[in-house]
């Protein structure tokens, strides 16, 4: 594989340089040290078993059961959808065919993929990760390059361990200032992608930067990342550091002793030379952000919570009315009406979003002792995360609240696994999706943090969390 070169390079630079095997015609063959394989991935498998393959590199794959899987199980019990059955009986019949390691319903380590790769170790800085599902981005929080492939893509990493690319540009977003208490990645995050638009970061690799983001801990790194997506984002990265590393030391596939103090000198490596160039660069400033909701359709129709919903009327870009005039139909919504004044109907907490031990303590700090005043669902990002909680006494706060504690999967994010939210209701939700129907046919999802999830639960429509948390730790 070739070496980075001594001109200044960006941390994108220098892991496409060390995965390129070959460049021809304006694309490059790239090795691939991690395949994530869900319940989806049986396209792949199926152009496989047409054509009698085997994997190639059976131990740098890792199957997880995620999309399908019900949120509402006994350990070892059927499922009692057979479509949903079916979806999981035939990935577990894939990864056993190929000699693949998985964590499936019986392993105490199942959950979400982008959420079991960073805790188990998996996922590690340097390394050039894939997965079909389009928040593979997740991953790059760690200093890795991670991106989500398709059907045909998936089944050529599966016989090659190999994939071919055309490099994606470079962009630089900067988030300097010191976030507010109470404020989460997901506001930062929401904050970028209405401020440069859903298509702004189209056919760019995304590193993050600033004082802002070497404050943040990995978990809230790992949100930022996942919605990298949402900003139109190839993939999203952070050089790895010390809070990085201290992440990864003691996990289950990490490495151990001497091997990990080598790998930390390594790693200390993947970080943007002085001087090196970015295609485009993107400034925030951390202390000028407010808690955001998103009103529309798209994660890029976010505002600060103490807005109103946008007014057609007033654009002067015929396109942008008739959109917004089409978001506000399918929402239910008024034009200018307050954002404070829009009523829920129930909310979703959990996604490879929002859903790791820190989200859930940052809901729980605003709903303890405190009522939800509609009904809601917890779904915990991994089974470890749901036995962490409970030690903690976090699934506690979540029932006294009256909201429903279930088990980790991707669950209401997706609407594929039975966890939907019923047509024409609306749900304050951590996912990171809005769009028509993704959460059920007719859902409308309003997305924003855990912590702005549990105010909005509290107060039944969408609120300021920030009254709520006085004198409490989010």
């Amino acid at each position: 594989m070739n070496q980075p070169n001594t001109t200044p390079a960006t941390l994108f630079d220098k892991l496409w340089a060390s995965h390129e095997i070959v460049a021809r015609d304006g694309e490059s063959l790239l090795w691939v040290d991690r395949h994530y394989v869900h319940e989806g991935s049986f396209h792949g498998f199926n152009q496989l078993d047409r054509r009698g393959a085997k994997v190639a590199e059976p131990a740098l794959t890792f199957g997880v059961a995620d999309h399908y899987v019900p949120t509402h199980r006994s350990a070892g019990g059927p499922i009692a959808n057979p479509e949903i059955a079916r979806m999981v009986d035939t990935f577990n019949k894939n990864v056993a065919n190929h000699g693949i390691r998985s964590f499936g319903l019986n392993d105490r380590r199942q959950g979400i993929v982008h959420v079991v790769g960073p805790e188990l170790g998996l996922t590690l800085p340097g390394l050039l990760i894939v997965c079909g599902d389009s928040h593979t981005s997740t991953h790059g929080a760690l200093g890795a390059y991670a991106f989500g492939i398709g059907a045909s893509e998936v089944a050529h990493v599966l016989m090659t361990q190999t994939l071919w690319q055309k490099k994606p540009k470079r962009m630089r977003i900067t988030v300097d200032g010191r976030l507010a208490d109470g404020f989460g990645a997901k506001d930062i995050a929401l904050s970028i992608i209405a401020a440069i638009g859903a298509n702004g970061a189209s056919g760019h690799a995304i590193e993050f930067t600033g004082a802002a983001i070497r404050a943040q801990s990995m978990e809230a790194r790992l949100t930022l990342c996942n919605m990298a997506i949402e900003a139109g984002g190839r993939c999203g990265m952070v050089a790895p550091d010390a809070t990085t590393f201290a992440y990864i030391e003691g996990r289950e596939f990490a490495p151990k002793g001497e091997a990990f103090e080598r790998a930390v000198r390594d790693w200390s490596q993947l970080a943007t030379d002085p001087g090196a160039q970015f295609d485009h660069e993107v400034r925030i400033d951390a202390s000028r952000l407010a808690p955001v909701v998103t009103w529309g359709i798209s994660p890029e129709d976010a505002l600060p919570i103490d807005g109103r919903v946008p007014d057609p009327a007033g654009e002067t870009n015929a396109d942008r009315a008739n959109y917004i005039r089409g978001a506000l139909d399918y929402m239910g919504l008024t034009a200018g009406e307050k954002l404070t004044d829009i009523a829920i109907d129930r909310v979703f907490i959990g996604s490879c979003t929002n859903a790791r031990i820190e989200d859930l303590r940052a809901a729980a700090a605003v709903l303890a002792g405190r009522v939800s005043k509609v009904p809601g669902m917890v779904s915990p990002g991994s089974s470890s995360v749901k036995r962490q909680a409970e030690d903690e006494g976090l699934d506690r706060i979540f029932r006294e609240a009256g909201l429903e504690w279930v088990d980790s999967g991707c669950s209401m994010c997706v609407g594929i696994n039975g966890d939907i939210v019923p047509s024409g209701e609306r749900c304050a939700s951590t996912t990171n999706r809005n769009f028509r129907g993704r959460q059920g046919a007719g859902a409308r999802t309003h997305i924003m943090s855990p912590a702005m999830v549990a105010a909005a639960a509290v107060a039944g429509h969408l609120a300021d969390v920030r009254p709520l948390t006085v004198g409490r730790k989010v």
